[in-house]
């Protein structure tokens, strides 16, 4: 008789998860095609084509000199706190927001339980809802977009979570935020919303809200933001949830002990400060988002309205459209296993980029 392998002695609803497919490293591009580096153009990941913020990379610089040392994020929470009117113990740190959003699900979900999300929306919802044994309810997009009243009649009894992207990746849309409140008010109070903000400073003034003003009335509300994005810090992996206390306290159970290192910390607290850089990435996102939406116009691709830093495009066979922007050294987002195959995704960069990106595609085409 065989004797069992080790795979076969793991969970099995682990060995059905699909791992997590990143965007192409330029250096990988580089080796297989034998293309110079800096002739690469990378528009896969959402980056911020400005690099990181000036301050962080100073307080970065400093903070090398205590890399000897185990981190402390008192200095990050602190300032948080200030920035959301918060207590610190209402405060989740994250290796990136993915890893907050992960210890959301190692808290709530498990065999017996369901979590529900929106068809098209973040590859890690289903992946945490999954490696927590839980079942994962995808509920039917509506114009590419969350259909709330859909996900609330999918809650079942055994429902503990819901997830919502909000602005939503890799799609681009966005709930307007008296549609989401008026869903959170009719969510039962024993089942946990998270609400993943990691693109909201990309959105227009009028269209934000302050959403930390809800947990007051909103127990069950779960709000996760990150500095991978606009803040550009993606390489550091810092980010964070807003909660209640309890809640918070049951994530930090979990948490991994020193979960955040001392350049991401320090990094962080700077950038929170660097307004202008804030300023100045929103302003280059505006306008390359109109540089790329006139472009896809004049070469006869529809596109999905983003309120992200990216767009979703059409195109005729986009396998092999995304292999030849490949050829090029230009690389963005195949979404096949997001269940569109018809659909690639391009992240706002410089209006050189941006350029060479249209360039690249009709070439393509």
């Amino acid at each position: 008789m065989a004797l069992p392998t080790l795979d076969t002695q793991s969970l099995p609803y682990i060995r059905a998860i699909s791992p997590y497919q990143p965007g192409k490293p330029i250096t990988q591009l580089a080796r297989e095609l034998g293309l110079a580096v800096d002739q690469i153009v990378k528009l896969a990941s959402n980056e911020n084509p400005l690099g990181m913020s000036p301050k962080a990379r100073a307080a970065a610089t400093v903070a090398m000199a205590t890399l000897s040392r185990y981190p402390d994020d008192f200095d990050l929470k602190h300032a948080l706190g200030e920035r959301t009117g918060l207590g610190m113990e209402r405060i989740v740190l994250g290796n990136g927001s993915n890893d907050v959003l992960d210890l959301v699900a190692r808290v709530f979900l498990a065999p017996g339980r369901s979590a529900i999300f929106s068809q098209y929306a973040f590859a890690v919802y289903p992946l945490a809802t999954l490696s927590a044994g839980a079942e994962a309810i995808a509920v039917a997009a509506s114009d590419f977009g969350h259909d709330l009243e859909a996900m609330r009649a999918a809650i079942r009894p055994d429902t503990r979570l819901i997830w919502i992207a909000n602005p939503n990746n890799p799609t681009g849309t966005f709930v307007p935020y008296a549609q989401l409140k008026r869903f959170m008010q009719a969510v039962p109070a024993d089942v946990l919303v998270v609400v993943d903000e990691a693109y909201n400073e990309y959105l227009p003034p009028a269209e934000r809200v302050d959403t930390t003003a809800w947990l007051a009335e909103m127990p069950n509300l779960v709000i996760t933001r990150t500095f991978s994005k606009i803040y550009g810090l993606a390489g550091l992996r810092i980010g964070y949830a807003l909660t209640s206390a309890v809640i918070a306290d049951l994530m930090n159970r979990v948490r991994q002990p020193f979960n955040c290192n001392n350049l991401a910390l320090a990094a962080a607290v700077a950038a929170l400060d660097d307004h202008q850089f804030v300023a100045s990435s929103y302003a280059m996102n505006r306008a390359g988002m109109e540089q790329i939406v006139a472009g896809l116009k004049r070469l006869g691709c529809s596109h999905i309205p983003s309120h992200g830093n990216f767009v979703t495009f059409r195109v005729v066979d986009a396998a092999a459209v995304n292999q030849r922007l490949l050829g090029r050294g230009v690389i963005v987002r195949p979404i096949a296993a997001y269940g569109m195959p018809d659909w690639l995704r391009v992240t706002i960069g410089t209006e050189s980029e941006n350029s060479r990106f249209l360039g690249a595609l009709e070439g393509s085409l």
